[in-house]
């Protein structure tokens, strides 16, 4: 007869027990998967974070460099009072380099720049083919001399002794619209006579527009400008 072992159950549970205490493989590695990839995850945050630091450190010393005076943000003021100030911006671009950036300096190249286009504009129809048929191309050129001769007023005037005045300022601003009123009564002349422009002079004619309406809106605007920057206008 074979003897019983009564302890042979017991050490079946015992063992059955210890086991089910242990973790499982696959649940322990999921747990260290998971954990590795906050890890990694919270790494990768923090070195973009301090490349992004880094990056604008960097981008703000650039500014700085390239900008010691600030006269890019003196640009976008003067720019901001204009209706076209992106053209106004590229206009004006030249003086970034400025140390002392001011109005009257600003207003004096926006002026220049005007007179430019308005030369250009005046040029492009006078290579036209049927000048001579249309009396009312002729017209826009007696116009466009009339409006140059006015710009020429308002550069003069501002080399003129002395500087930013109240009374200059109003007369410049007279002047402006005037040459800004001829181009609108040129335009007034080729419509009712239904002559349409080629793109060039279409393009030059734009470019006049946006400098000289630019040129008004920077001189109907010096005071407040003017005490922006610090200065005093008499």
């Amino acid at each position: 007869m074979a003897s019983v072992n009564p302890f042979n159950g017991y050490d079946k549970i015992s063992q059955s027990h210890l086991e089910g205490q242990k973790p499982q493989p696959k649940v322990a590695r999921r747990r260290a998967s998971a954990a590795t990839i906050i890890i990694v995850s919270a790494i990768l945050l923090l070195t973009l974070v301090i490349a992004l630091v880094i990056t604008a450190l960097m981008l703000e010393k650039h500014i700085n460099d390239r900008d010691p005076t600030g006269s890019v943000e003196s640009v976008k003021t003067i720019c901001n009072v204009t209706r076209y100030p992106v053209s106004c911006f590229t206009t004006l671009s030249p003086l970034n380099a400025s140390k002392n950036p001011d109005p009257e300096a600003f207003l004096d190249l926006s002026l220049r720049v005007s007179i430019t286009h308005l030369s250009d504009l005046a040029s492009s129809f006078k290579s036209l083919n049927d000048l001579h048929s249309h009396p009312a191309l002729k017209d826009c050129l007696t116009l466009f001399d009339d409006a140059l001769s006015q710009l020429n007023d308002s550069v003069s005037a501002m080399k003129a002794k002395p500087g930013l005045t109240k009374g200059k300022m109003s007369d410049i601003q007279t002047w402006i619209s005037a040459a800004m009123t001829d181009q609108d009564t040129c335009n007034d002349g080729l419509e009712e006579m239904g002559w349409t422009a080629g793109d060039e002079v279409k393009s030059r004619a734009r470019r006049f527009k946006e400098s000289v309406s630019n040129s008004l809106a920077i001189v109907a605007n010096m005071q407040t400008l003017v005490h922006k920057f610090g200065l005093t206008m008499h």
